[in-house]
């Protein structure tokens, strides 16, 4: 029976669990559930990439051996816009794939057959460690840095001014950099009264950044996703 969690466990974060194996996808999300998480599945990357697009997740544990985009992929890919923390699970456990996975940018390294409550230490470890590290608040784009925190854009070095409504969008479009987020997630974040809204402020929104705004290189609109900014994060 699961110990009932402290409330020092961080077991209030939100986990993606990313497993093509229905059986351990099952398992994984019953007995994080029971210590206390919050678990979303997803069976492969795409279904991952799909849910990350409107969900805030805490941690990833995602199982390298999956068809099509495998973990190891995906995981270079996020490196690149996302330091959301990630443990890799695998039936093979050599060294040189250890390595490989490190090396890409994981936080850990799990091989299968595991003792689920082995996973939940490495994930409470983690988190831990995550909390008292710097995010990365900060995103650049062109001649843009934007400031999370303090919710000021600068062009050039010289602050731009945005409404109340373009700095929300900002920041959630900032904090899913180079991501597709829906607009129904963006209506829900910035609490606009519709989806309609939400595309007129990335209207207004584009005038201030593109130099054509018709043909936007930054704020891009991805068919039946959403909207994405593609932007750098760096070190705040």
């Amino acid at each position: 029976m699961a110990q009932k969690p402290k409330q020092n466990d961080f077991t209030d974060a939100h986990l993606l669990v990313v497993d093509d194996d229905d059986r351990i996808r099952s398992l994984l999300k019953r007995f994080l559930g029971k210590n206390g998480f919050r678990v979303s599945p997803a069976q492969d990357a795409k279904a991952a990439r799909n849910l990350m697009s409107v969900l805030t997740f805490d941690l990833l544990v995602l199982d390298v051996m999956m068809p099509g985009e495998d973990g190891f992929a995906l995981t270079k890919a996020l490196r690149k816009v996302d330091n959301i923390p990630i443990i890799l699970l695998t039936a093979k456990g050599e060294a040189h794939q250890r390595i490989e996975g490190l090396s890409l940018g994981a936080d850990d390294y799990l091989a299968k057959p595991f003792e689920p409550e082995e996973l939940v230490l490495r994930i409470r470890s983690i988190l831990k460690r995550q909390a008292t590290r710097p995010r990365q608040r900060k995103i650049r784009f062109g001649a843009f840095l934007f400031d999370i925190d303090r919710q000021i854009l600068n062009h050039a070095g010289q602050h731009l001014h945005l409404t109340t409504g373009e700095t929300a969008l900002l920041m959630t479009l900032s904090n899913r950099a180079g991501q597709a987020v829906s607009r129904r997630a963006l209506a829900e974040q910035i609490k606009a009264k519709s989806e309609r809204a939400v595309d007129v402020q990335i209207t207004r929104l584009r005038r201030k950044l593109e130099i054509n705004p018709s043909t936007p290189v930054f704020l891009i609109t991805v068919r039946n996703r959403g909207y994405c900014l593609q932007a750098e994060p760096i070190g705040g």
